[in-house]
């Protein structure tokens, strides 16, 4: 039950190209955000959709196979853990981030065509 304390799992479209640097120790982090959707009846009785955003953050080796195999509009599900950090912006204003440490990815789509 331990592995269900902090998990999430989301299936989604990539919004952008991941941007992809390399850190301290030659270790590689990539970002992305996907779009999650959710259809429902509106009060009228019509469909109407929510979409969510959700910043992803991939280390390591995952981070170069997200650079080489995902660009924006792939389709993938990712189960991960949440992490929320904080950090002082250029103008001195100290901004909150919640994100998706993901630990596993599945790739349901292929690379759009360009």
């Amino acid at each position: 039950m331990n592995a269900l304390k902090n998990s999430v799992r989301l299936t989604g479209f990539l919004g952008s190209n991941p941007e992809v640097k390399a850190i301290n120790d030659n270790k590689n982090l990539a970002r992305v955000s996907i779009a999650t959707h959710t259809r429902h009846r509106n009060s009228d009785g019509e469909w109407t959709t929510d979409t969510q955003w959700h910043n992803l953050v991939f280390w390591g080796k995952q981070a170069v196979f997200v650079e080489k195999s995902l660009t924006k509009g792939s389709e993938i599900t990712v189960e991960g853990k949440l992490v929320n950090r904080q950090y002082v912006d250029k103008t001195g204003v100290t901004r909150y981030v919640t994100e998706i440490s993901v630990q596993e990815l599945l790739l349901l789509s292929r690379k759009p065509e360009e």
